[in-house]
């Protein structure tokens, strides 16, 4: 286990803001951690990356309480925050290589431009990248001591929708447990292998969207054209409803199209259910 807290509790003055967080992750996993503005989601990352200290409960990252972490863990991490506007003046393979001396086993740098798609601005200012390609560089940074756990902060933030399909395809690439924080569900649906929502300080949901889906709307919705005639049918088992229809009516059938409930729709409606329920 990469990750696990029992009982997460965080408390700023007479406010509660995590009741007993219980959160598992997995090593290899893309875990998304999603929720609204003030849900705790912030504090949660902070105190897993040591940056916090909790109030109670238990919580172990790479088998060390972040308390106690020292400069070895520490070099086991990569963090990629929401926004880094620094070493402006650097060119971008001279600061990787700089960075990674304080690591006992850095990546070099030009594997590691070339595994973040940059080997054609090695020697680019960092001043004068573009957003995606900064953006790609700040991963670059996150990588550069071969982190067994990479924590991304919002990572698309202002991205065109070019610059995101190709950040979302380096992340697809990455062979590292990633622990992702985003306000973007499409992005989350994308790239995660299993989803938390925070609200309230409290996880109201866990599991890949599908089974989230599933618990929100046990119903998929199947699309198709029947000799022409468009039809639209909600069915528990879009599989087995496909299959069957295929098989009595073959090629009469068209245009065919599964729908599940969406991860946006899910997120909504937990929230608001959890909302309505305190």
């Amino acid at each position: 286990m990469v990750v696990e807290t029992s009982g997460l509790r965080m408390r700023y003055g007479a406010v509660d803001v995590l009741h007993g967080v219980d959160l598992r992750l997995h090593r290899g996993e893309v875990l998304a951690l999603l929720g609204p503005n003030g849900a705790g989601k912030t504090t949660t990352i902070e105190i897993l990356e040591g940056f916090r200290t909790r109030s109670a409960g238990e919580v172990r990252v790479l088998g060390v309480d972040p308390d106690h972490g020292d400069e070895a863990w520490r070099a086991r991490l990569g963090i990629v925050l929401q926004s880094w506007r620094d070493h402006g003046r650097w060119r971008v393979r001279e600061l990787l290589g700089h960075l990674g001396r304080y690591y006992p086993r850095p990546y070099d740098p030009d594997d590691l431009l070339a595994k973040v798609g940059l080997t054609d601005q090695a020697g680019a200012v960092i001043a004068t990248l573009s957003g995606g390609q900064r953006r790609r560089l700040d991963v670059a940074i996150g990588l550069v001591g071969r982190p067994e756990l990479l924590f991304l902060d919002e990572p698309t933030v202002g991205f065109d929708p070019q610059a995101r399909q190709d950040f979302h395809q380096l992340i697809r690439d990455l062979d590292t447990t990633i622990l992702l924080t985003t306000h973007d569900l499409d992005e989350a649906e994308l790239l995660a292998d299993r989803i938390l929502i925070l609200a309230g300080g409290e996880i109201v949901a866990d599991g890949t969207a599908a089974q989230l889906a599933a618990e929100v709307s046990g119903m998929s919705e199947v699309r198709f054209t029947y000799d022409g005639e468009e039809r639209v049918e909600s069915v528990p088992d879009a599989t087995t409803y496909v299959r069957e229809l295929f098989e009595k009516y073959g090629r009469a059938i068209g245009d065919l199209e599964v729908r599940r409930a969406r991860l946006s729709e899910v997120y909504l409606t937990m929230v608001r259910e959890f909302e309505v329920a305190r």
